[in-house]
């Protein structure tokens, strides 16, 4: 009998047991967070300095995953594109995954998920302001695992609002993915940087398709 656990509580632990995945230790793995990222627009740098201004009015309070998801998450994927074709949103996916020996099943819904001819270009998990990203990345790990692409590179976001981490994740023979840095909103453009970032994987899904 599998083991049927929700997503939400799995481990890195339990996913490096039950399937396979591996930390990627070689630096070029994730190179795209780093290199040639494109320029911001000004009106996009103030749009970005709106979203600053509206997480310091609400960090003043509890800050919940669904207002980070629409204070935070929504003007990203909308000043990154993702609104717009080739892509589209859809929140709230269920998504199930069967570990390689069928002794576990993940459960779960995703908070964003971004498409592009069924290729899952970003998985996005929000969290409140109170969890550390520590919490997501298994989450948002598991989520990439059940990609109906498992030929080409899955990108993934974590964020609780204040602080972004973004993933990649190949699934071939052995499942890899690596981090990116962690970028803080308030800290070394660590918002723009993010922005830079998801446009480049955006114009990366495009000139494939």
């Amino acid at each position: 009998m599998a083991e049927t656990i929700a997503i939400e509580k799995a481990t890195l632990y339990q996913l490096e047991q039950s399937f396979s995945l591996k930390q990627a230790e070689y630096e070029t793995f994730f190179l795209e967070w780093q290199e040639n990222l494109p320029n911001l627009t000004e009106a996009e740098r103030q749009r970005l300095e709106r979203v600053k201004m509206a997480y310091a009015n609400l960090e003043r309070h509890s800050v919940l995953e669904n207002t980070v998801k629409l204070a935070i998450v929504a003007p990203l994927l909308d000043l990154a594109g993702f609104f717009l074709p080739p892509f589209y949103i859809d929140t709230e996916t269920a998504v199930e995954i069967v570990a390689d020996d069928e002794g576990m099943i993940l459960r779960g819904r995703l908070d964003v998920l971004v498409l592009k001819d069924q290729f899952w270009l970003l998985v996005i998990e929000s969290k409140r302001a109170e969890f550390s990203l520590k919490v997501g990345i298994p989450q948002a790990l598991a989520y990439m695992l059940g990609t109906p692409q498992p030929n080409k590179p899955l990108y993934g976001l974590v964020t609780n609002g204040s602080s972004f981490v973004f993933l990649k994740l190949v699934r071939q023979n052995t499942p890899l993915y690596k981090k990116s840095k962690e970028f803080i909103l308030s800290q070394d453009e660590g918002l723009a940087k993010t922005l830079q970032i998801m446009k480049k994987l955006a114009e990366i899904v495009a000139d494939e398709g």
